[in-house]
């Protein structure tokens, strides 16, 4: 068995707990003494800090720890501070101070000792351990015992299971929000999920929500909310507004206010949505809707927290974290100069992707169980045949799920809505799922309507090409959508370029992408 290092102290003198004067003064507890009288620690050093106004007592203190602890260096360092309790010049000096020592790791064993000193500059030697600046262990001494009590500190959180745990279910709780209750299984949005829960907790910057119409941007902006304020991190109201309904001096007039008599109609001032989310949360649906002028003011009130209403004479102020969602490729927006890019550079910090239903049907079964139990003023009851009937069809390759969680809500309306007395049975899933192969065979038939017009095409193009246009409509961009619809049979190829396969198989109906997601050619 090796020896044991030698072991360093590096401590702040305590100018009430280690005073003392005359023979008296080995009655009392003295940290920076007493820590020494011990036979069982093989000390070699101790870096004493103290002030000019400490000398003599410095000089005390050295003296007699080299008595308990013969052969004991004692270096003093003076650390003059003009505000012992001012935290930034308190960790400056005292940073300066440890990172100008020679520290040998590897031979010496340091221990940082913060039984004495004022709370600040017990929380500043706590940091400079945690970040290895004081490359060493924190030790607290108390007065109980001879030798005096010792505990040793290890900043490694990992080692204490109940702090561990704590943190497992606290991260559980969060995730557990974003995810409103729902025990999804889909590997990519729990992912999504917990990498959202460590932004939410660290970072007010805006966070930018993606995926296709109905899959649960708008439900997840407000978790974002709710998880905010359980951990007292807003205090303001949550405000939402879709983008797409702003138009016009309407627009401009919602989102900053407006004061009276800026425009025909403008009889009393309004305060306008910024102004509502001072404080909390202000969440923009289809943000990609907005015009540029309103993309302008928005980039100021995120960057200023300052805007001028309409008509006004002077700037208001409103600070707010913002989430904005879109369904739409907002890097093809600003190509075309329907969006401003320092506004996408300013939105996009934190970028989370929700995919479409379709692309996370592991997840259709605790979806259909929250529904369920959600369904308001019905107590609905699911037979075990009907269940697993309506779970085969809803995961099946004939699920289209082109409105998302939107459709499977409205699915479980109906069927909970239309059962007999309050129990769904086959017979009211077999109806359900008649419905819903209509739907989608209209959305089928809809889709390849808007992109062709009236070129005729065989049944199999038909449904090929409605399921290739869903998947782009739903994309940020082509390469993106090839992803989606070669997921497969590009792992056999030795190069790959899916952009190019989707954008040929487009041309075979005279079609583009850019057109396409548009709702054109």
């Amino acid at each position: 068995m090796s020896p044991p290092r030698p072991v360093v102290v590096f401590s702040l003198l305590g100018t009430q707990l280690d005073a003392g004067k005359g023979p008296a003064r080995w009655e009392r507890w003295r940290p920076n003494v007493s820590l020494f009288d011990r036979d069982d620690v093989p000390f070699v050093r101790l870096e004493l800090v103290h002030d000019t106004r400490a000398t003599s007592l410095a000089q005390t203190v050295a003296e007699d720890a080299r008595s308990l602890q013969p052969g004991l260096e004692v270096r003093r360092h003076v650390l003059d501070l003009v505000d012992p309790w001012d935290f930034e010049e308190v960790y400056g000096k005292l940073h300066d101070l440890a990172t100008s020592l020679a520290w040998r790791p590897d031979e010496e064993e340091l221990w940082v000792h913060i039984t004495t000193g004022t709370h600040v500059a017990q929380i500043c030697l706590f940091l400079l351990a945690e970040s290895r600046e004081l490359p060493g262990r924190l030790v607290q001494t108390s007065p109980r015992g001879t030798p005096s009590k010792l505990s040793i500190v290890d900043l490694d959180l990992a080692r204490y299971d109940r702090i561990a745990s704590r943190f497992a279910a606290r991260r559980g709780e969060a995730e557990g929000i974003l995810k409103a209750g729902v025990p999804t299984r889909n590997e990519r949005f729990n992912r999504t999920i917990q990498a959202l829960e460590t932004v939410v907790d660290a970072s007010t910057a805006p966070i930018l929500l993606t995926g296709p119409t109905g899959a649960g941007k708008s439900r997840l902006a407000r978790q974002i909310y709710a998880l905010r304020r359980a951990r007292h991190r807003v205090a303001g109201s949550l405000v939402e507004v879709n983008c797409a309904t702003l138009r016009g001096d309407g627009a401009m007039s919602a989102l900053f206010g407006h004061s009276r008599g800026a425009f025909t109609g403008a009889v009393e001032p309004r305060g306008g949505l910024l102004r509502e989310a001072d404080g909390g949360m202000l969440f923009l649906d289809e943000i990609g809707d907005l015009g540029l002028d309103e993309q302008a003011m928005l980039l100021r009130a995120i960057e200023d927290g300052r805007f001028r209403p309409l008509g006004a004479d002077r700037e208001v102020e409103s600070r707010f974290q913002l989430v904005s969602g879109t369904h739409r490729g907002l890097d093809e927006a600003v190509r075309e100069g329907r969006f401003r890019a320092d506004l996408l550079a300013r939105i996009n910090l934190w970028t989370f992707e929700l995919p479409g239903l379709a692309d996370r049907l592991e997840d259709v079964e605790p979806n259909l169980d929250a529904e369920l139990a959600a369904q308001s003023g019905r107590r609905a009851r699911v037979s075990k045949e009907a269940r697993a009937a309506w779970l085969a069809f809803a995961t099946g390759p004939e699920a289209r799920w082109t409105g998302n969680f939107r459709d499977l809500s409205a699915s479980v309306t109906r069927m909970a809505t239309l059962a007999p007395g309050g129990r769904i049975d086959e017979a009211t899933v077999a109806d359900e799922i008649a419905r819903l192969r209509r739907a989608w065979l209209g959305s089928e038939v809809d889709v390849v309507a808007e992109v062709l017009g009236d070129t005729p095409l065989d049944r199999f193009d038909r449904v090929q090409l409605a399921e290739v246009v869903r998947v782009c409509r739903g994309a940020a961009t082509i390469s993106e959508a090839g992803r989606r619809l070669f997921a497969v049979s590009r792992e056999s190829r030795a190069s790959v370029n899916d952009a190019d396969r989707l954008r040929k198989y487009l041309a075979r109906f005279g079609l583009t992408f850019e057109g396409v997601v548009s709702g054109g050619r």
